[in-house]
């Protein structure tokens, strides 16, 4: 299955799940709780506020080695936005990619997606766990704080 024919799919439509889709094109299902979405909504919040040069976009499909891959959160400058606007899926992926923990990813889930968004072009992966603690990482691996959003705090447990 490809990633316009999952679009095109109304079946799929309304499930309350993400999906992405791995290298076999198989369809992978992840249910998510409402502390999930409100973290991946103060995310995108603080992004749109302290990045105004660019925009944040939820759950976009990146293309990758493994198929497509939907960070929770992703950000993206005007530029690498505007490169191919009429594209499906994102072929560069955003500069910042965010995955929002839950109870069912693994640290092994977790670090062969930072590979994934690495080599499809993002320049920080973020992680946030289940508590809004925030941890940064760049290719070479973790980083006290984003490079390219130095003002993100570390946190985003409260709505502040």
């Amino acid at each position: 299955m490809t990633w316009n024919e999952v679009c095109a799919d109304t079946s799929l439509a309304d499930l309350p799940y993400r999906i992405e889709l791995n290298r076999f094109g198989q369809i992978v299902m992840s249910p998510i709780r409402k502390s999930h979405s409100r973290f991946a909504g103060r995310i995108s919040g603080k992004l749109t506020v302290l990045l105004p040069h660019g925009e944040p976009s939820v759950e976009p499909p990146v293309e990758t080695t493994d198929g497509i891959k939907c960070p929770d959160v992703a950000w993206a400058s005007d530029e690498r936005a505007n490169r191919r606007p009429d594209e499906f899926t994102w072929s560069i992926a955003p500069e910042i990619c965010v995955e929002v923990l839950s109870e069912s990813n693994s640290r092994e889930e977790m670090e062969i997606k930072r590979r994934l968004y690495f080599e499809s072009g993002a320049l920080e992966v973020w992680l946030c766990d289940r508590q809004g603690a925030m941890k940064f990482f760049n290719p070479q691996g973790e980083i006290p704080g984003s490079i390219l959003c130095p003002a993100f705090p570390a946190s985003v447990a409260t709505k502040s």
